[in-house]
């Protein structure tokens, strides 16, 4: 399962390149020396890295608290089906003008940061960047923040948020070292397979949330009453 988390990253690097490649592009890069560039680019994913694994440990640790009422496998049924639906039903269901106010307000609030960010060329001007940049609204973040709520683990939530982030670098550092890696006939191609990775996804959750007894995929679950009852009491 956390594999996924680092393919529907790579996959969606070229949608992630709509919200975050002209970030990227204006980059205070050193384009003299390709060692230092690298250097700078290495610098600004590990601060986007750092904003998913805090993102995939808060909602992990949410996924705990809900697993504490013993709904660990409904969580991951209901997340499977969330996001089989997010891809099957047109976006006007979910993005209300209610719902996306709050959603554009944050994205101006970051962007006028990153603004000023972008301005200074320190070393930890790249950190901060990227950093930011990990909390900008993204829809495919979101479908994997709902794959860390479902691990009910706030580690392992953080995890696959950050072997998410991890799928995107590839493809984001080769795009700003060549613009015209990828023409549009491979761009339209990787999109069309970003739907069809998240339904799988969401239907490996839900085969996850049955219990069906498959290692690894679909363990059963573990009865704490049985578990209790097969613990003896000896006397001394």
């Amino acid at each position: 399962m956390l594999v996924s988390a680092f393919i529907l990253g790579f996959l969606g690097s070229l949608h992630c390149l709509g919200m975050c490649g002209p970030i990227a592009f204006m980059l205070p890069l050193d384009h003299q020396n390709n060692s230092k560039k690298l250097g700078q680019i290495f610098i600004y994913h590990s601060g986007r890295l750092l904003a998913y694994g805090i993102i995939g440990f808060l909602f992990g640790l949410l996924g705990k608290g809900l697993s504490l009422f013993g709904i660990q496998q409904k969580l991951s049924i209901g997340v499977g089906v969330i996001m089989i639906l997010l891809v099957v039903l047109p976006s006007r269901y979910f993005m209300g003008n209610k719902l996306s106010k709050p959603i554009y307000t944050i994205l101006t609030k970051i962007k006028s940061r990153l603004g000023s960010e972008l301005k200074k060329k320190t070393p930890d001007t790249f950190l901060t960047i990227g950093f930011l940049n990990g909390f900008l609204p993204c829809g495919l973040v979101y479908m994997a923040v709902l794959g860390a709520i479902a691990y009910g683990n706030a580690f392992a939530g953080g995890l696959y948020m950050v072997l998410f982030g991890a799928g995107t670098i590839p493809l984001m550092t080769a795009v700003v070292f060549s613009k015209t890696l990828f023409n549009n006939p491979v761009k339209t191609g990787l999109r069309k397979l970003i739907p069809v990775f998240v339904v799988l996804i969401g239907a490996l959750f839900i085969i996850r949330g049955l219990g069906l007894g498959i290692p690894y995929v679909s363990p059963k679950q573990v009865s704490t009453d049985s578990v209790s009852s097969g613990i003896e009491c000896h006397q001394p």
